[in-house]
């Protein structure tokens, strides 16, 4: 049905069909929902949280509407809600979401653009008990200069933590000025510490501990990662999420959309975010879990992260260009593929490590 209706989607603006597309899961939310079934095989526990599957939906889809009922019902085994900012923020001007078709890539500078926190965290307390995990991205606004950041990621924290099954903190999107200066080691450090020890805080009070994760650059020369992993894993972290878009353009020089400002993702990344993956699993030893995003558009994507060493992973892009089959299919294949190499899913993490790392 969506090779059908995706020339009429892709006929309008990318975020005005992004918009339609939202609509629709709105009312899908309101349906009764049909049991589906779940392959026991796929699931697993990470940092402390149970995911019936390791496929999940990426920050950047649905940027605080709260479809979580409607992204679970795809087949999404965990659902991440962001970037959410602690005050409402317009983003950056339209157009600011362009496809590159021939690539199976986009090119986005949305900026950010979010209700607030207390606006998604009121969203989110509406919704009953869902059947997966639900991550939270969390960023600063846009007017906050760096050396108040933590002030936004604390305040956006201590709101949405009730609601959020994991914490990511975004310091690598290359559409907020400055941001990604955030990711220096030392800056990093400092800026997760502060987080961690809100974390532990509320964790004493409730008894209950959110994971926090770190979301990275795939620019980054192998040095620099190195140290931001370090100094994440000292001051707190319990995961990294690899990778964000690039500000590369390999692999879409030519394309007519490619001098665009912003950030590419889909298959031109997936060479980059799958080293960055490797890399970080083998800086800490396999010891903290990375989830594996950017540039996964099938089955043997997914098991290639995998064994990269992703312990789960997210898709966004894919989704855009093959519809909302995708997430079954990702499953059912990454299915085939262990029972084919005998192998159970923790036992394929970082499987190919070393190779992929080079």
């Amino acid at each position: 049905m969506y090779r059908a209706v995706r020339p009429l989607l892709f006929a309008l603006d990318p975020e005005r069909a992004h918009e339609l597309a939202g609509a629709l899961l709105t009312v899908w939310t309101k349906l009764p929902a049909r049991p589906g079934h779940r392959d026991g095989a796929l699931s697993r526990t990470v940092f402390g949280v149970h995911f019936p599957s390791p496929v999940g939906l990426a920050a950047g889809m649905d940027k605080g509407k709260a479809l979580v009922p409607a992204w679970f019902r795809m087949g999404f085994g965990f659902v991440e809600i962001g970037t959410i900012t602690p005050r409402p923020q317009p983003g950056n001007e339209r157009p600011r979401l362009f496809r590159l078709p021939a690539k199976d890539a986009l090119i986005n500078r949305m900026g950010f653009n979010n209700d607030g926190a207390e606006e998604v965290a009121a969203r989110l307390a509406r919704l009953g008990p869902q059947p997966g995990p639900v991550g939270i991205n969390l960023g600063r606004n846009r007017a906050t200069p760096n050396d108040r950041a933590a002030d936004d990621y604390l305040s956006a924290f201590r709101t949405l933590a009730p609601r959020a099954d994991y914490v990511a903190v975004n310091v690598s999107s290359p559409n907020t000025p400055d941001l990604r200066a955030l990711q220096s080691a030392e800056e990093l450090g400092r800026l997760v510490e502060m987080v961690a020890r809100q974390r532990d805080a509320l964790a004493a009070t409730s008894g209950r501990r959110l994971p926090l994760l770190v979301k990275l650059s795939p620019d980054e020369p192998d040095d620099a990662l190195d140290a931001m992993a370090e100094a994440a894993v000292t001051a707190g972290a319990d995961g990294f999420i690899a990778t964000n878009t690039t500000v590369s353009r390999d692999g879409v020089e030519q394309h007519s959309r490619a001098g665009e400002a912003g950030g590419l993702s889909g298959t031109p990344l997936r060479s980059r975010a799958e080293r960055t993956c490797a890399r970080l699993h083998l800086r800490t030893g396999g010891s903290v879990p990375v989830v594996g995003v950017g540039g996964i558009a099938s089955a043997e994507d997914a098991y290639r992260r995998i064994r990269a060493g992703a312990s789960l992973i997210q898709i966004y892009t894919a989704l855009v260009y093959q519809g909302p089959s995708l997430p079954r299919r990702l499953e059912r294949g990454l299915a085939k593929l262990l029972e084919r190499d005998g192998l159970t899913l923790a036992q394929a993490v970082g499987k190919d490590v070393e190779k992929a790392a080079r």
